[in-house]
Protein backbone atom coordinates (compact mmCIF):
# COMPACT_ATOMS: atom_id res chain seq x y z
CA UNK A 1 0.00 0.00 0.00
CA UNK A 2 1.16 3.16 -1.19
CA UNK A 3 2.02 5.96 2.06
CA UNK A 4 0.37 8.72 2.08
CA UNK A 5 2.13 11.86 1.45
CA UNK A 6 1.67 15.64 2.36
CA UNK A 7 0.29 17.83 -0.91
CA UNK A 8 3.61 18.69 -2.13
CA UNK A 9 4.41 21.27 -5.31
CA UNK A 10 4.73 20.07 -8.54
CA UNK A 11 8.45 19.44 -9.09
CA UNK A 12 8.02 20.68 -13.11
CA UNK A 13 7.65 23.79 -11.02
CA UNK A 14 9.76 26.13 -8.85
CA UNK A 15 8.78 27.96 -6.35
CA UNK A 16 8.58 31.67 -7.03
CA UNK A 17 10.93 34.20 -6.05
CA UNK A 18 10.36 35.79 -2.60
CA UNK A 19 9.29 39.69 -2.85
CA UNK A 20 12.29 42.09 -2.16
CA UNK A 21 13.99 42.09 1.19
CA UNK A 22 11.82 39.08 2.41
CA UNK A 23 12.88 35.23 2.89
CA UNK A 24 10.04 32.52 2.27
CA UNK A 25 9.61 30.44 5.21
CA UNK A 26 6.89 28.38 3.52
CA UNK A 27 5.18 27.60 0.50
CA UNK A 28 0.88 27.67 0.26
CA UNK A 29 -0.64 23.87 -1.01
CA UNK A 30 -4.39 22.93 -0.91
CA UNK A 31 -6.94 24.30 1.36
CA UNK A 32 -8.02 21.87 3.83
CA UNK A 33 -10.92 21.60 6.22
CA UNK A 34 -14.13 24.44 6.54
CA UNK A 35 -12.19 27.18 8.40
CA UNK A 36 -9.68 28.52 5.40
CA UNK A 37 -6.70 26.32 7.26
CA UNK A 38 -3.64 26.14 4.92
CA UNK A 39 -1.39 23.12 3.99
CA UNK A 40 2.11 24.33 4.40
CA UNK A 41 5.24 23.07 2.97
CA UNK A 42 7.80 24.54 5.54
CA UNK A 43 10.88 26.34 3.64
CA UNK A 44 12.71 27.07 6.88
CA UNK A 45 14.50 25.17 9.47
CA UNK A 46 12.51 27.07 12.25
CA UNK A 47 9.59 25.67 12.85
CA UNK A 48 8.66 28.38 15.50
CA UNK A 49 8.22 30.90 12.49
CA UNK A 50 4.99 29.18 12.52
CA UNK A 51 3.78 29.77 16.02
CA UNK A 52 0.51 31.13 17.10
CA UNK A 53 0.88 35.07 17.16
CA UNK A 54 4.11 34.81 14.52
CA UNK A 55 3.44 36.93 11.88
CA UNK A 56 4.00 36.16 7.95
CA UNK A 57 3.58 37.84 5.05
CA UNK A 58 1.57 35.92 1.33
CA UNK A 59 0.97 37.98 -1.43
CA UNK A 60 1.91 41.51 -0.18
CA UNK A 61 -0.39 41.45 3.10
CA UNK A 62 0.65 40.35 6.60
CA UNK A 63 -1.11 37.19 8.58
CA UNK A 64 -0.94 36.06 12.17
CA UNK A 65 -0.82 32.81 12.65
CA UNK A 66 -3.90 31.71 14.96
CA UNK A 67 -2.92 27.92 15.03
CA UNK A 68 -0.71 25.50 13.96
CA UNK A 69 -0.40 21.62 13.98
CA UNK A 70 1.47 19.19 12.45
CA UNK A 71 -0.28 16.95 9.68
CA UNK A 72 2.23 14.35 8.33
CA UNK A 73 5.35 16.00 6.52
CA UNK A 74 3.21 19.19 6.26
CA UNK A 75 1.80 21.95 8.28
CA UNK A 76 -1.72 23.24 8.86
CA UNK A 77 -1.82 26.53 9.65
CA UNK A 78 -4.76 29.09 10.86
CA UNK A 79 -4.57 32.53 9.71
CA UNK A 80 -5.90 35.92 11.06
CA UNK A 81 -8.62 37.06 7.98
CA UNK A 82 -8.36 33.77 6.17
CA UNK A 83 -11.73 32.27 7.43
CA UNK A 84 -12.97 29.92 4.46
CA UNK A 85 -11.78 27.43 1.82
CA UNK A 86 -12.42 29.95 -0.39
CA UNK A 87 -10.06 32.44 1.24
CA UNK A 88 -7.36 29.96 1.90
CA UNK A 89 -7.66 28.57 -1.83
CA UNK A 90 -6.24 32.65 -3.12
CA UNK A 91 -3.15 31.67 -1.21
CA UNK A 92 -2.48 28.71 -2.92
CA UNK A 93 0.72 28.54 -4.62
CA UNK A 94 2.41 31.76 -2.77
CA UNK A 95 5.59 31.66 -0.70
CA UNK A 96 4.73 32.49 3.20
CA UNK A 97 7.61 35.15 3.77
CA UNK A 98 9.30 37.33 6.42
CA UNK A 99 11.17 40.29 6.12
CA UNK A 100 14.94 39.58 6.09
CA UNK A 101 15.78 41.51 8.71
CA UNK A 102 13.96 38.92 11.19
CA UNK A 103 16.64 36.32 10.64
CA UNK A 104 18.13 35.35 13.36
CA UNK A 105 21.70 34.71 13.90
CA UNK A 106 23.29 31.27 12.29
CA UNK A 107 26.02 29.44 14.03
CA UNK A 108 29.83 29.05 12.35
CA UNK A 109 29.76 26.72 9.48
CA UNK A 110 25.64 27.32 8.76
CA UNK A 111 24.20 29.36 6.14
CA UNK A 112 20.14 30.13 4.82
CA UNK A 113 19.46 28.05 1.75
CA UNK A 114 18.74 31.46 0.04
CA UNK A 115 22.72 32.60 0.91
CA UNK A 116 23.83 29.76 -1.57
CA UNK A 117 21.47 30.16 -4.87
CA UNK A 118 23.59 31.36 -7.30
CA UNK A 119 27.13 30.73 -5.48
CA UNK A 120 29.47 29.95 -7.84
CA UNK A 121 31.17 26.23 -7.31
CA UNK A 122 34.64 25.46 -7.92
CA UNK A 123 36.89 22.18 -7.54
CA UNK A 124 40.07 22.53 -5.28
CA UNK A 125 41.98 23.77 -8.00
CA UNK A 126 39.66 26.57 -8.81
CA UNK A 127 38.13 25.37 -11.98
CA UNK A 128 34.74 26.26 -12.21
CA UNK A 129 32.34 23.68 -12.21
CA UNK A 130 28.56 26.19 -12.50
CA UNK A 131 26.30 27.50 -10.07
CA UNK A 132 23.84 26.52 -7.21
CA UNK A 133 20.56 27.19 -8.54
CA UNK A 134 17.98 24.40 -6.04
CA UNK A 135 19.03 23.09 -2.50
CA UNK A 136 17.49 19.99 -1.75
CA UNK A 137 16.04 18.28 1.31
CA UNK A 138 16.85 14.41 0.98
CA UNK A 139 16.15 14.13 4.82
CA UNK A 140 19.67 12.53 5.50
CA UNK A 141 21.74 16.32 4.07
CA UNK A 142 21.14 18.25 1.14
CA UNK A 143 21.95 18.51 -2.10
CA UNK A 144 23.03 21.38 -3.84
CA UNK A 145 22.06 21.12 -7.75
CA UNK A 146 25.09 22.87 -9.49
CA UNK A 147 24.37 24.04 -13.14
CA UNK A 148 26.57 24.99 -15.96
CA UNK A 149 26.65 24.65 -20.06
CA UNK A 150 28.49 21.00 -19.24
CA UNK A 151 25.30 19.98 -17.33
CA UNK A 152 24.34 19.43 -14.04
CA UNK A 153 26.11 18.24 -11.26
CA UNK A 154 24.63 17.24 -7.41
CA UNK A 155 26.59 17.86 -4.82
CA UNK A 156 26.12 16.64 -1.33
CA UNK A 157 26.44 19.18 1.65
CA UNK A 158 28.64 17.08 3.53
CA UNK A 159 31.86 18.14 5.29
CA UNK A 160 34.03 15.54 2.88
CA UNK A 161 33.03 17.24 -0.25
CA UNK A 162 32.22 20.66 0.85
CA UNK A 163 35.47 22.49 1.48
CA UNK A 164 35.10 26.08 1.75
CA UNK A 165 31.72 28.44 1.81
CA UNK A 166 32.15 31.75 1.28
CA UNK A 167 29.06 33.82 1.79
CA UNK A 168 30.02 36.93 0.60
CA UNK A 169 32.08 36.22 -1.96
CA UNK A 170 29.39 33.68 -3.12
CA UNK A 171 31.73 30.99 -3.86
CA UNK A 172 32.08 27.47 -2.78
CA UNK A 173 35.07 25.29 -2.89
CA UNK A 174 34.48 21.66 -3.36
CA UNK A 175 36.34 18.33 -3.65
CA UNK A 176 34.92 16.12 -6.73
CA UNK A 177 35.21 12.36 -5.93
CA UNK A 178 34.86 9.60 -7.94
CA UNK A 179 31.21 9.45 -9.70
CA UNK A 180 30.50 13.17 -9.03
CA UNK A 181 30.31 14.36 -12.47
CA UNK A 182 28.12 16.28 -15.01
CA UNK A 183 25.16 14.99 -16.50
CA UNK A 184 23.07 16.35 -19.23
CA UNK A 185 20.21 18.84 -17.76
CA UNK A 186 16.92 19.49 -19.86
CA UNK A 187 14.63 22.07 -18.50
CA UNK A 188 11.05 20.77 -17.44
CA UNK A 189 8.44 21.90 -19.86
CA UNK A 190 6.72 24.68 -18.70
CA UNK A 191 2.64 25.72 -19.20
Amino acid sequence: MPSKRAPRRPASRPLPEPSPGFVAVGWVGAPRGRRGELTIEPLTDFPQRFQPDAIVWAGGASYTVRHVRQHRRALLLELDGVETPEQAEKLRGLLLEVPDEELGALGEHQYFRFQLLGMAVVDRDGQPLGQIEEVLDTGANDVYIVRSPEGELLIPAIDTIVKQVDVAGKRMVVELIAGLQHRPYTRPPTD
